[in-house]
């Protein structure tokens, strides 16, 4: 008992000093993350109502509480994938009453159709596609957002960032996803990813600002430093 006591007084003080918030305590949660990544392979088999949807669920939280703040009328996704995320999305919006989705990927991976979504086939920075979205965003007629998830190489996302932050409306947001690729172990073979893209894209945008509150809400996430605020 003795032993336990002294244990438990050790572990209050531990928490109470500077070395537990800077070294004990970021390296448990790079711990579980990678324990949580290994077990559900990168989230491998998460559906939503039986559709795959690829993505982690307490970031899926954020982005949610986020649409209902924001109430875009169009939301922008690069990288469809299997289409379970822009089906996530669209129901959502059923439940809210407004909004839409164009999700945009090279391939088609999926046989998903709902009313407020619109797949567009090609490259997200293909001129022609690049385009048909613009006029979809200024034809809106409220608040745009932007979520980008294809390809997640930096020189790729840097271009993506440079095309569509003007379509974003102010005091929404345009998310980067992933860049846990520059930041995690389990990942380190696909640097260089977002993160360096982001840092130089918000160097040179002044009306954008990381909003650490959603970057950091649940401790652990894929987005580091990923949303991004459009100020004005």
């Amino acid at each position: 008992m003795a032993q336990e006591s002294l244990a438990k007084r050790s572990l209050r003080w531990l928490s109470k000093t500077a070395l537990y918030r800077w070294a004990v305590l970021p390296a448990v949660n790079q711990i579980f993350y990678m324990e949580l990544l290994r077990h559900t392979r990168d989230y491998e088999g998460l559906t939503w109502l039986g559709k795959p949807i690829r993505q982690p669920v307490l970031d899926l939280w954020t982005i949610q509480e986020t649409l209902w703040r924001v109430q875009p009328e169009l939301l922008i996704e690069c990288g469809t994938s299997h289409g379970g995320s822009a089906y996530f999305y669209a129901q959502l919006f059923d439940l809210m009453g407004r909004g839409r989705v164009i999700t945009v990927d090279v391939v088609k991976l999926h046989d998903l159709i709902h009313p407020r979504i619109e797949f567009v086939t090609g490259s997200s920075v293909d001129p022609g596609v690049l385009a048909g979205v613009t006029r979809a965003a200024w034809a809106a007629g409220g608040p745009v957002m932007v979520i980008l998830d294809g390809d997640h190489r930096q020189a790729h996302v840097r271009q993506e960032l440079e095309c569509y932050c003007g379509l974003v409306t102010p005091n929404s947001y345009l998310l980067v996803q992933d860049g846990c690729i520059d930041t995690s172990p389990f990942f380190q073979q696909l640097r260089p990813g977002p993160l360096p893209a982001i840092r130089d894209f918000l160097s040179t945008h002044p009306e954008y600002a990381v909003d650490r509150a959603l970057c950091e809400k649940f401790v652990i996430t894929h987005h580091p430093e990923g949303w991004l605020k459009r100020l004005r």
